[in-house]
């Protein structure tokens, strides 16, 4: 059973104000105190009292992440447990807890506004920023630190902390390689284009296409939730066209799962007759494959955005005078099967 700080304090035979400055490190107890303290305390299996070290430190020791449920939520999508399983474990490294809130699509100022009259967390994570996002000037105004995983458009960068993925030369690079191949009819299965990130990636899908002069067509680019339902519907229909594309860029290893059965349906070959680009997010439980990866895919780990966007809201929470620091992710072209030379 554990020790609580009394029997830990007279175990060592010292008063329990010694032992608890040893165990947060306080300058004025000796290195030889300390260390006999923490070897006692790991030999004990101490753990601290939550509520007591909420007050001696003025803080809440918890991080807030508020969720609304919609239609239209991506946070639905499985590369969020991923995410937010990272900066879990990054929280609890740090001696912080995570605070899940759920709430209506629209309801979060609110909630917002809630933790920070009660002081129930010392930050928030804004997931899935939206191009014009109104969630950033709410928590400012309350004083909340924050960091936004991802960008929003309407803010000027520079004023807030974020960690977000390259999406738009992601998506320069993907097309890019299609048109290298020979490739013009390039469908693009995006996400939901009032987010940051698929409008960047629908930003470098045009801007490959313009600078190699060839000329989008709408009826080769649709937006919705990143379901494999979507994939596979949306690529049926286009593979039914006299016109097919020869060539799918999408979002997500999801989606293009949806895809691929599609494909298989119309008795195509992916890789040879129909060829795929997709984002690979580096899922834990969605192997790519290293050695011959199944999908080529631009790939940025979610797991180590999780880490890097809870390693910078602890910086802003310990340090509270720091100016904002902003991450932008690279991504990396990783060429497998599902990409060959057009055939049109």
């Amino acid at each position: 059973m554990p020790m609580n700080l009394k029997q830990l304090a007279e175990h060592l035979g010292l008063s329990q104000t010694t032992v608890s400055r040893a165990l947060n490190g306080y300058a004025e107890v000796s290195e030889t105190t300390r260390l006999r303290v923490q070897k006692a305390a790991e030999a004990g299996n101490y753990r601290p009292n939550q509520r007591a070290l909420t007050l001696a430190k003025g803080k809440a020791m918890t991080i807030g992440h508020v969720i609304p449920l919609g239609a239209q939520s991506e946070v639905l999508n499985p590369i969020f447990s991923e995410f937010i399983a990272a900066a879990g474990t990054t929280y609890s490294a740090h001696g912080y807890e995570l605070m899940l809130s759920t709430t209506n699509a629209g309801g979060e100022d609110n909630i917002y506004r809630s933790l920070a009259a009660t002081r129930a967390v010392d930050g928030v994570l804004l997931h899935s920023p939206l191009r014009d996002d109104p969630r950033i000037a709410v928590v400012r105004d309350l004083g909340l630190p924050f960091v936004v995983h991802g960008r929003a458009l309407n803010e000027a960068e520079e004023n807030y902390c974020w960690v977000d993925m390259d999406s738009e030369n992601a998506f320069r690079l993907a097309t890019q390689l299609l048109l290298d191949l020979g490739h013009r009819r390039i469908a693009l299965l995006n996400g939901i284009e009032t987010m940051t990130y698929a409008w960047l990636r629908r930003c470098g899908y045009l801007d490959a296409l313009a600078s190699n002069d060839v000329q989008a067509d709408d009826s080769l680019m649709t937006s919705a939730e990143l379901t494999e339902t979507y994939g596979y519907k949306t690529a049926t229909e286009m593979l039914k066209r006299k016109s097919r594309p020869t060539a799918f860029l999408v979002s997500s290893y999801i989606v293009a799962l949806g895809v691929r059965r599609a494909i298989s349906q119309c008795n195509l070959v992916i890789g040879k007759d129909v060829s795929v680009v997709i984002h690979d997010d580096e899922l834990s439980y969605f192997d790519n494959g290293s050695t011959v990866p199944q999908f080529t895919s631009t790939r940025s780990s979610v797991k180590d955005a999780g880490h890097l966007a809870a390693e910078a809201l602890i910086k802003l929470i310990e340090n509270p005078d720091q100016k904002p620091e902003s991450k932008l992710v690279p991504t990396h072209l990783v060429i497998g099967s599902s990409t060959g030379q057009c055939r049109d």
